[in-house]
């Protein structure tokens, strides 16, 4: 089982990844079906690590949207017919960014 430390890298490396195929660009997003399937599924994993933290680690960080992490993850993974590509996209461009500050401090507090 992932301690909470590791599950905290993976969300920052699945940011990392998902970052390094955003660079492309929203055009290579939208034509890509690749790239989406790349960003949806690293979106994915950073839900999974989110919803297996311990409450006492998401207590600890108030301000970071977990509910929000963990809702998405659930669609991405069970209501993949309607996926919303726009919202995919505002995430990535404006979310992942702040999350991964966010996540950096909470790896930093952690002893």
């Amino acid at each position: 089982m992932r301690n909470p430390q590791e599950r905290l890298r993976d969300i920052i490396e699945a940011i990392d990844q998902i970052m390094r195929y955003a660079s492309r660009g929203r055009k290579a997003f939208e034509e890509d079906e690749l790239v989406q399937n790349w960003v949806v599924r690293h979106l994915q994993i950073l839900g999974e690590a989110a919803r297996a933290l311990p409450d006492s680690v998401k207590k600890s960080a108030p301000l970071v949207p977990w509910s929000k992490i963990i809702g998405m993850r659930h669609i991405l993974v069970h209501d993949y017919f309607y996926i919303d590509a726009e919202v995919v996209w505002e995430v990535v461009e404006k979310d992942l960014p702040i999350l991964r500050k966010q996540i950096e401090k909470v790896l930093e507090q952690m002893p």
